[in-house]
């Protein structure tokens, strides 16, 4: 080796913390993949001060909407690896779109860096209120009654209460019809109107018609009962444990930034997730605050990607 490449050489380990320790000098680009007003949006916007405020440079929301999640994710995962562009993603973009037939144009374990979880959103199982199903029990004898009759609504092909439904159908062992709906708010509509008998949807569109009486929630997909629905059993408790459905939404970055960045964002999403105001916020939008490690989040990442193919696998699910 010549001389020069000794001090090429040389020069590498002391270069990289270097552009570390800069970083950032510059605003920050925090892609949400849906228009603004939304669950990802919210939760960016409630914390994009305190992430100014730690990290010193302006927080600038990019809203990049478009299939389901798809697009604004592939803006992360292409982006430069420099720290600069980091994203929020759901479960619909992070675990669901890249194990549906279509696939997506990236890798969420190859081309994304887990940072943290930012939301947990529970799933809860609703009937319209006129109808006689108080428990799971009735609802499921009903559709052990009268195979293929009761219809269950989700927000459109490959979402995470369509993918919720067929989880509760095969665990129950009962034939129920899925029809396909554009979105929650007219998912919640024809589940009250009885349009559809049954339907899981996000906690903070179904409540305010649970709490009016016009929906009736039998049970939730959480570990723990909910504090917004303190009634309302638990999957385990209504013996199917394997109904785990709860959407999610989680900061993630380019792969290949350095990992002093990494370590840097994480600990300013963590700090602002942990912060009892915002958790406070999050909560009154119900949704359960994350802020847990990168390792945990990565870990959950994987298992929610080989829950819900497992499910599209054995259900034939196919996306719109």
């Amino acid at each position: 080796m010549n001389r020069r490449a000794l001090l090429a050489a040389a020069a590498l380990p002391i270069a990289a913390p270097a552009r570390a320790q800069a970083w950032p000098d510059r605003p920050i680009r925090i892609v949400v993949p849906f228009a603004a007003g939304g669950p990802s949006d919210i939760v960016v916007r409630l914390l994009a001060p305190r992430l100014s405020a730690t990290l010193g440079q302006p927080i600038v929301v990019d809203n990049r909407a478009g299939a389901g999640g798809v697009t604004g994710v592939d803006a992360v995962a292409k982006a430069a690896p420099d720290g600069y562009t980091i994203g929020i993603g759901s479960a619909g973009g992070l675990a669901i779109s890249p194990r549906l037939d279509r696939g997506t144009p990236y890798d969420p374990l190859r081309d994304l860096a887990p940072l943290t979880l930012g939301v947990l959103v529970p799933e809860p199982l609703v009937v319209p209120a006129a109808l006689p199903f108080r428990t799971v029990a009735d609802l499921v004898a009903a559709a052990k009654a009268q195979p293929g009759r009761l219809n269950y609504g989700s927000a459109g092909s490959g979402s995470m209460p369509h993918l919720a439904g067929e989880l509760f159908r095969m665990a129950a062992g009962i034939e129920i019809t899925h029809v396909s709906y554009r979105g929650g708010a007219p998912l919640a509509l024809a589940i009250l109107q009885n349009e559809v008998q049954l339907g899981f949807a996000d906690l903070p569109i179904l409540l305010p018609h649970i709490r009016a009486g016009g929906l009736r929630a039998l049970a939730v997909g959480t570990q723990q009962r909910l504090e917004w629905i303190p009634d309302v059993p638990t999957m385990a408790e209504v013996g199917l444990p394997t109904v785990d459905a709860n959407n999610w939404h989680g900061f993630v970055a380019p792969a290949r930034v350095p990992q002093p960045i990494l370590d840097r964002l994480h600990a300013a999403l963590a700090g602002a997730l942990n912060d009892p105001d915002i958790r406070r916020a999050l909560h009154d939008q119900g949704a359960i605050p994350g802020g847990n490690s990168a390792a945990d989040f990565g870990a959950f990442l994987r298992a929610e990607l080989d829950k819900w193919g497992g499910v599209i696998q054995r259900a034939g699910v196919r996306a719109d």
